[in-house]
């Protein structure tokens, strides 16, 4: 898909109510890829009136026909996979391999993932005299990014549909042409007039008239802190239900005893992965003061040897960051780490040689950051790892939650009673050990300005739920 010139509103295409074309931009070589239109508040409305008079039928539908949906959703996919592969390369940059073996593979996971919970869950529950029932929370709101823009899609989406409610969604307008693809599959699976409705636009106006919006009876965003903070206030007044994955500056904790050669090597690889583009990468990595230069030297080697290059290509590690935006503001953060006393290790500021076109950043490795530094405090969500060293378990788990963000945390070492000990008092939603990766049934979400509610998972599914007493009378 090349260009999605409409908005999906109740079952159908429709065209916007002031058509507002913006170019969409492929990070690789700078050229329009294709276009959408900008929506508005109107738009939003007549999203809205759909989804809510969707709500009162599908609501009430039954799991049995919720999960013969799904499992339609599933079969559908199948034929677009490869052409939601090369859309996601081409709109956001990731290589093709990345594109194929994770970004566009997470719907297919949410999905077996979420027939699972559907399949085994109790909406209803006696206790005593007491029955409880979980509901459908009504017409959901969706905001959702461009760094992995099919999973933040499909972990609102997929849900949602299992539980019973009805959605609008605005996808990134930066990538947003694989939620078009997304909403075709839909449709063609047989999703039910008015319970999806998609709806292209910026944040200041189509994010802000959903939050708004009376008859959105939940918003779940993800994106910066910055604008989830502003969804969360233009929501207040309606009083709806607000969850938000949102920023995360990850500390990554190397133990004395860690063998530093296989896991500074792996967490680096780690953290440029899609170009550093993810909210839970590990970009702080603290390291024992003793073995610092072996430390150094072990992230020396695996940066210099990522090959950024043409997502097209095979032996291309990582491809260009999203957009010019971003590359700004990449770079003056590189710049802001030379400029506040860090030791460049290697990378640094301008493209990488040999490229002279796209979005492009070198890998970028500091070495002897403080926390006080911009580039220990701020987001910088590209390929720029800063290491940070420390003398002691306390000063690092003191060093590792002194952050606004509490998202993730890693932790690396031989001694399970010491990794236990210091991953429980680390303030953050998800913690890894010793390199364990993802897992869809764990919740995702984080502390403090990360967020707020989890996705994923059952308890990602609970989220879309209301919770109702019937108090029967005494037997």
């Amino acid at each position: 898909m090349k260009s999605c010139l409409k908005f999906y509103i109740n079952g159908e295409w429709v065209e916007p109510n002031d058509p507002k074309p913006l170019d969409v931009i492929n990070p690789a070589n700078e050229e329009v890829l294709g276009q959408i239109m900008l929506g508005n508040a109107h738009d939003v409305n007549n999203a809205v009136a759909a989804a809510k008079a969707a709500f009162e039928t599908y609501s009430q539908t039954s799991v049995a026909d919720r999960l013969s949906m799904l499992e339609a959703i599933q079969a559908t996919y199948k034929e677009r996979y490869s052409e939601m592969v090369e859309t996601i390369s081409a709109e956001m940059g990731a290589p093709l391999w990345l594109c194929k073996a994770a970004q566009a593979a997470m719907l297919n996971a949410h999905l077996a993932t979420t027939i699972e919970c559907l399949k085994n869950y109790e909406f209803e529950e006696k206790r005593g005299d007491i029955t409880l029932k979980r509901e459908p929370i009504g017409v959901c709101g969706f905001i959702t990014p461009w760094n992995w823009p099919l999973n933040q899609v499909a972990c609102k989406v997929i849900p949602a549909l299992a539980a019973g409610c009805t959605m609008v969604l605005k996808p990134s307008e930066v990538a947003p042409l694989d939620a078009a693809i997304l909403t075709e599959i839909l449709h063609d699976a047989g999703v039910p007039k008015g319970v999806f409705n998609m709806v292209n636009g910026d944040g200041p106006t189509v994010g802000e008239a959903m939050s708004s919006h009376p008859d959105i009876d939940m918003m779940s965003f993800t994106g910066s802190t910055r604008a989830g903070i502003q969804v969360a206030k233009s929501s207040a007044d309606t009083v709806k239900r607000v969850t938000q994955e949102l920023g995360g500056k990850s500390p990554n904790i190397m133990l004395g005893d860690a063998d530093l050669e296989v896991a500074v090597k792996r967490d680096v690889e780690g953290m440029f992965l899609n170009s550093g583009q993810s909210c839970n990468a590990p970009s702080r990595m603290f390291v024992p003061a003793d073995r610092k230069e072996e430390a150094v030297m072990v992230a020396k080697q695996a940066a210099e040897a990522t090959n950024v290059g043409d997502p097209n290509m095979q032996d291309s590690t990582i491809g260009p960051v999203v957009s010019k935006v971003q590359f700004d503001k990449i770079q003056a953060l590189i710049q802001k780490g030379i400029d506040e006393g860090a030791t460049l290790v290697t990378g640094g500021t301008g493209l990488p040689e040999g490229i002279d076109k796209g979005y492009y950043v070198k890998p970028t490795i500091f070495s002897d950051v403080t926390n006080d530094m911009t580039i220990a405090r701020e987001e910088i969500f590209g390929p720029v790892l800063c290491m940070l060293p420390y003398e002691s378990d306390e000063e690092v788990i003191k060093m590792a939650n002194d952050t606004d963000y509490g998202l993730s945390a890693y932790v690396s070492g031989k001694d399970e009673s010491q990794v236990q000990s210091v991953a429980s008092q680390l303030r953050a939603g998800n913690v890894h050990i010793n390199g364990a990766g993802l897992n869809l049934s764990a919740p995702f979400g984080g502390y403090k300005q990360s967020g707020n509610g989890r996705e994923w998972g059952e308890f990602g599914f609970e989220e879309f739920l209301e919770l109702k007493a019937v108090l029967n009378p005494a037997a």
